[in-house]
């Protein structure tokens, strides 16, 4: 069974997701604030986070990026936060999606089963280079002479379809399908929100890429 910890100080939305996922036959750990949630992914070693950013003693994105420090499990976010600016703070210290409150319960299990969703392939996946950094999909590991940037599993997902087809014009449908699934085919503002942070994290300048190339209104290529 898929272990999932949920982080929430709501007692509603806890008892409300924790029936949700059981009958789905997720096992379900709970915590009521990042203290509780720190210690209990440490003892129990979750699949995967379900974490509410405004918990009472310790911010969301200080959650994140204690966790991150020990463990690449999967986090979502469920937040009320609705700000870009909280969105990109958590994807930035390490979270892997985002959902905003009030949401469905159908659209945070589809996250939940895209997030852990894994690209398989028997061929081994090559290192590339992309500015300063050498990236090597295989092991998701990147050297640098600069600073090492962090890349969510969304971005590792995103970076392996690209780099498996390199120079060709892989479609916005082709990448929201292979990552997300087939319920986000039309999410294309999603998927640039995604490629600009890749460009941000790898590209020397963002700003004019010369590796992750957008094909306007089709899709997008890497060059290498």
């Amino acid at each position: 069974m898929t272990r999932i910890l949920i982080v929430d100080d709501e007692p509603q939305i806890i008892r409300a997701l924790r029936i949700n996922l059981q009958a789905r036959r997720y096992e379900v750990d709970t915590a009521a604030d990042g203290a509780e949630a720190l210690h209990s992914a440490a003892t129990h070693h979750p699949d995967l986070v379900v974490l509410d950013l405004g918990l009472p003693d310790i911010d969301g994105i200080e959650v994140i990026r204690k966790l991150r420090a020990w463990t690449p499990i999967p986090i979502v976010i469920l937040s009320g936060r609705m700000d870009s600016g909280g969105k990109v703070d958590a994807l930035d210290a390490g979270a892997d999606d985002y959902i905003t409150k009030p949401f469905s319960v159908e659209e945070l299990l589809a996250r939940i089963r895209a997030v852990t969703r894994r690209l398989v392939s028997s061929d081994p996946v090559p290192a590339v280079q992309i500015g300063r950094h050498t990236v090597n999909l295989a092991d998701r590991r990147i050297e640098s002479t600069d600073e090492i940037p962090h890349l969510t599993r969304i971005e590792w997902q995103l970076l392996e379809v690209l780099v498996r087809n390199p120079g060709k014009l892989v479609s916005q449908r082709q990448l929201l399908q292979e990552v997300w699934g087939p319920t986000y085919a039309t999410e294309t503002q999603y998927l640039r929100q995604y490629m600009k942070h890749l460009r941000r994290k790898l590209e020397d300048d963002p700003a004019r890429p010369r590796h992750l190339i957008t094909e306007p209104g089709m899709g997008y290529r890497f060059q290498p």
